[in-house]
């Protein structure tokens, strides 16, 4: 130990510990750079040497395989950071500067708090105070080293990288359906199926045009993707799964599928919380792009397209272009309808009509955006309509090769697919046969790998037998697309397009589809009826109106000629009486729907009609106790002598309900009975009275 070093060290440095701080960049190094991690740890030696004992010489070396360059996720160093804050550090012992730090800022954070804390720091060279200028000084420009060291390592690493990329020969990890040569050329992969189900993704996506209705129809299929395990336990083994919709997305978005070599894709840059994260880059600040680089499934142009597609589905969502994509529901202008109004794209809004949703078309962007009011609405199925029906004139002249198109598509659909699942079956056959020869070349008596092998071969038949039965049956389903019925039904359509576009199989998402084909958007100007601008792809426009609904106060009203037909019938007949009078001569309400009591009665309160009661009391009809008390008499005899025919009466209500016409100046001759003839009750006028009365 040199006279300086040592009387740089006091008691108070003696009485506080030593931390040795231990540290290799990468996990390879520590495996591999043995003797560089020896030399750390025999820094023990060396505190020992300077007068601390070995039980207070504290190793630190839980950042074995992190880097320097951040102090991020480094929890030894944090460690040491503290001890050296709260002073319990005398000493602070690494093999060099770049092992504690390779960054300036946490380099002299260390420095400032041990220059306050008057905590020595040691390399291999010697010992320095933190708090002496001339320490600190040389301190600091061997940490500016350490850091430029670091710049230059990187920058000889990645000009080589990028020298490498240049030239289209950098080793890349290749995404699923291509491999490396033995000389390092980049090929399709051997195996036949991974091939054809790359390729039915990107023929399933030239025909859908979604990344979401590929991930569906592959789903409904029960078509498997392939992905090949890059690290860990099996790397570079296949397996084979359900695709799902980021996956798909990262497939569509490789430039590898168009033969092209891309470097520079992304790039590493760190967040709030100072963590790396992957970045996306534009292509335009793509390091490297060589297009035609090596064989691939599609060409640069449909590549392009693909890009292009994407870009537009996903801008689907912004205020401007929201909704483009077709998806489920009735309304067929569906995100392609502007308001013309304030230019914003309409909503499409469902209301149940009759056991149906029905589309409206609402403008409601300042209600959604400024919680303001709906600019203008209108219901749907009449728009869509006029929209139908100028469709189909465009599309009459080429509606038989549209058919003919649709039934080629699907036949070539089905093949494709019923190949890709034959493929399947295949590789489930060959692994339940190699489970099989497996467990057959085992020893018997070794129990513990036989027991495995044959757990492993019953579950290779079982999903053998359950992929055979799956197998069959979409099969079966295949086949009632390709039947000869089927067929017949898709030629008879050929003849007449609109029949095709009406018919109950095609989807609403089929048609819409095929009217984005044609037709760009639509501008609504909704006043005493509905105008529409069309503009149709290539520029060309074309304007129509249609009527605008009734409202539904108008469409639910009853006719003035039922109504006055119900008031001239109330003169003679009851509700009831009226109702079997109005569907006899043919009349119905709005709903189509025949006259009953209470829609009568309904239409009567609603009209302000007098009721059958009111007008025979105004033309001086009594009730049963009324001409009960006249006469002197019970009501029930009144009631009884009406149904006899004595008392005329006229029904009001359906049950039994009546008024009496007054009787007038009579008295009630009570009835006789006896053997010989009997005598009902009547009435007696004044006249007979008095005649009597003689």
């Amino acid at each position: 130990m040199s006279t300086d070093n040592a009387m740089k060290i006091s008691a108070d440095h003696l009485r506080r510990d030593a931390f040795l701080y231990v540290r290799q960049s990468s996990l390879r190094q520590v495996f591999e750079n043995t003797e560089s991690t020896k030399r750390q740890y025999a820094l023990r030696d060396r505190a020992v040497a300077l007068g601390w004992p070995i039980e207070r010489v504290h190793v630190i070396d839980n950042d074995l395989g992190l880097s320097g360059a951040q102090s991020q996720d480094r929890d030894g160093f944090q460690r040491l950071v503290s001890e050296v804050a709260m002073g319990h550090a005398g000493i602070v012992l690494g093999l060099e500067v770049s092992r504690l730090a390779r960054n300036n800022a946490d380099w002299h954070r260390l420095l400032e708090l041990a220059a306050m804390s008057r905590t020595l720091i040691m390399d291999e060279d010697g010992v320095y105070d933190a708090a002496s200028f001339n320490d600190r000084m040389l301190l600091g420009l061997k940490g500016t080293m350490s850091e430029a060291e670091l710049h230059i390592l990187k920058s000889r690493l990645q000009g080589g990288i990028l020298n490498k990329a240049r030239r289209g020969e950098l080793e890349l990890p290749l995404p699923i359906g291509f491999v490396y040569t033995p000389d390092t050329r980049v090929v399709l992969d051997p195996d036949r199926q991974i091939q054809d189900t790359v390729r039915m993704l990107f023929d399933t996506f030239r025909e859908a045009g979604s990344a979401c209705a590929v991930v569906r129809r592959l789903r409904s299929e029960k078509i498997l993707f392939p992905r090949r395990i890059r690290r860990g336990l099996g790397k570079g083994d296949v397996l084979w799964s359900e695709i799902d919709h980021s996956r798909l997305l990262q497939i569509l978005h490789n430039p590898r599928y168009a033969g092209a070599f891309a470097y520079g894709r992304t790039r590493t840059v760190y967040n709030a919380k100072l963590k790396s994260v992957q970045q996306k880059m534009p292509r335009s600040d793509w390091q490297v792009l060589i297009p035609q680089a090596h064989e691939g499934y599609i060409s640069w142009d449909e590549f392009e397209r693909n890009q292009s597609s994407l870009e537009q589905n996903a801008v689907g969502f912004s205020p401007g272009l929201r909704g483009r994509m077709p998806r489920q529901g009735s309304g067929l202008l569906q995100g392609r309808v502007l308001c013309g109004r304030c230019g914003a794209r309409m909503r499409v809004h469902y209301e149940q009509f009759e056991d149906k949703l029905r589309p409206y078309y609402v403008c409601n962007e300042a209600v959604v955006r400024h919680a303001g009011k709906t600019c203008q609405w209108a219901r749907g199925p009449a728009i869509d309509e006029a929209v139908s029906a100028l469709l189909l004139e465009a599309m009459a002249p080429t509606a038989i090769e549209v058919a003919l198109a649709v039934q080629q598509e699907i036949s070539q659909r089905v093949e494709q697919a019923a190949s890709l699942r034959d493929k399947q079956l295949q590789r489930a056959r060959y692994e339940a046969e190699l489970a099989r020869r497996r467990y057959l070349k085992v020893d018997p008596d070794n129990r513990l790998v036989v027991d495995a092998l044959e757990a492993d071969w019953n579950g290779k038949l079982r999903d053998l037998d359950a992929l055979q039965r799956e197998h069959e049956r979409q099969n079966e389903t295949d086949q009632l697309l390709l039947n000869g019925p089927t067929q017949e039904r898709i030629r008879a359509l050929a003849a007449d397009f609109p029949r095709i576009w009406n018919h109950e199989h095609t989807s609403a998402v089929e048609r819409k589809r095929m009217l984005g084909l044609l037709i760009e958007d639509v501008t609504l100007l909704v006043d005493e009826q509905i105008n529409m601008h069309i503009r149709w792809r290539g520029g060309r426009t074309q304007s129509l109106a249609v009527a605008r609904p009734r409202p539904m106060a108008v469409i639910r009203k009853t006719p003035e000629a039922v109504v006055a037909l119900i008031n001239e019938l109330l003169e003679t007949d009851n509700d009831q009486q009226i109702a079997s009078r109005l569907n006899t001569l043919g009349h119905r309400n709005w709903r189509g729907e025949p006259f009953t009591l209470k829609k009568v009665m309904l239409v009567r309160r609603a009209y302000g009609l007098k009721t059958r009661f009111e007008r025979l009391r105004e033309s001086g009809m009594l009730t049963g106790e009324e001409v009960a008390r006249q006469l002197g008499v019970s009501t029930t005899t009144v009631h009884q002598l009406g149904r006899d025919g004595v008392l005329k009466r006229h029904r009001y209500a359906t049950n039994h309900r009546y008024l009496y016409e007054p009787p007038g100046n009579v008295r009630l001759a009570k009835g006789v009975g006896g053997r010989y003839g009997s005598r009902q009750p009547r009435l007696i006028g004044a006249q007979q009275i008095q005649q009597g009365a003689s």
